[in-house]
């Protein structure tokens, strides 16, 4: 039985093409996220996807979504309540938390027995020139 030329070519390059690293998962004496990472030829390790991993990006570029979110940082620290649009409000809340808590031995008596949760966020009316929801944002 005679087979088609282009069948015949396949069957040439069987085995040459490399097997796909994501392809090569294996379940076998797995504990955790061990699953989630393959050994390729040099011995790297890489992840294979990243879910659920949202950054509110705020509309700007990240060197001046930093700048903003450090500069709100800033001054919620040094004034203990600030109002802004409550999309940055919630995406400053991480920084915060983590600021207060490098901080939690110098302010022993406000934050001594707290283990996060240091920022407060009060909704109020939207602004008046472009309805942008607003909210204050206060230290606890």
């Amino acid at each position: 039985m005679s087979q088609n030329p282009a069948q015949r070519l396949l069957n040439s390059f069987v085995g040459l093409a490399p097997i796909h690293p994501l392809l090569l998962l294996s379940l076998q004496d797995s504990t955790s996220f061990e699953h989630c990472f393959s050994v390729i030829d040099n011995g790297g390790q890489f992840f294979a996807m990243r879910h659920g991993k949202r950054v509110p990006k705020l509309n700007r570029p990240p060197d001046q979504h930093r700048a903003l979110l450090r500069g709100l940082t800033t001054q919620l620290l040094k004034h203990g309540r600030i109002k802004t649009t409550r999309a940055r409000a919630s995406a400053m809340r991480k920084y915060v938390d983590k600021m207060v808590t490098l901080a939690k031995d110098e302010v022993e008596e406000r934050y001594g027995d707290r283990n996060g949760g240091y920022t407060r966020k009060i909704r109020t009316l939207p602004r008046r020139g472009d309805n942008a929801p607003m909210s204050y944002i206060e230290l606890v």
